[in-house]
């Protein structure tokens, strides 16, 4: 379980560097150079990125299994995933209202996937891992739209036909993960 923290504690904390204000991260850029910040940046996020799979799959071996979950939250935590599918899609095409009303859809997509895997896995090592994405994008969009508000940023309305591609790419994503995807990335097949 240690190494799922330390994996967490280091690829969350690269990621939680605006929560502090831009001086740490302007900092390091002053330090290392917009090139070296970015390298150091992402070797620290692969690192992290890497002990939590590693971390998480060894504490997976010995699951404690802390409460048993309600059966009937799988439906819900399916429709959930869906949801955190059109957010993630809606990061990534441009000129949907999706974005354009939410402002930080990436961020929700991590909130409402870490909501859903709460709902249906019980262990330590999940509610460690699925808590610690959950309570992070929770803070993290709250200091979004705090520094949205503060810098008065304005966000592009969004278009149907966007909005239309967004959600048909994420359901179409939706659908090829969780027919295929899960059970080859994380060997539980989730549509059987």
């Amino acid at each position: 379980m240690f190494l799922l923290c330390f994996g967490l504690f280091i690829f969350l904390g690269m990621h939680s560097l605006r929560l502090f204000g831009d001086t740490v991260r302007d900092r390091w850029i002053a330090r290392a150079g917009e090139k070296g910040f970015k390298l150091q940046y992402s070797a620290a996020s692969i690192a992290g990125f890497v002990l939590v799979i590693v971390g998480f799959g060894l504490a997976r071996e010995t699951p404690q299994l802390l409460w048993m979950p309600w059966a009937p939250l799988r439906h819900l935590s399916l429709l959930l995933t869906l949801l955190s599918f059109v957010f993630l899609a809606a990061a990534y095409v441009p000129g949907n209202a999706i974005k354009a009303r939410l402002h930080h859809p990436m961020v929700l997509a991590v909130k409402v996937w870490a909501l859903a895997h709460l709902l249906t896995n019980a262990s330590a090592a999940h509610v460690v891992l699925f808590g610690s994405f959950l309570v992070w994008s929770v803070w993290y969009f709250r200091a979004a739209r705090q520094r949205d508000t503060r810098l008065q940023t304005h966000y592009a309305p969004g278009n149907l036909r966007a909005t239309v591609i967004t959600v048909a790419l994420a359901a179409l994503a939706w659908s090829l993960f969780a027919l295929w995807g899960h059970g080859w990335l994380i060997g539980i097949r989730v549509l059987a």
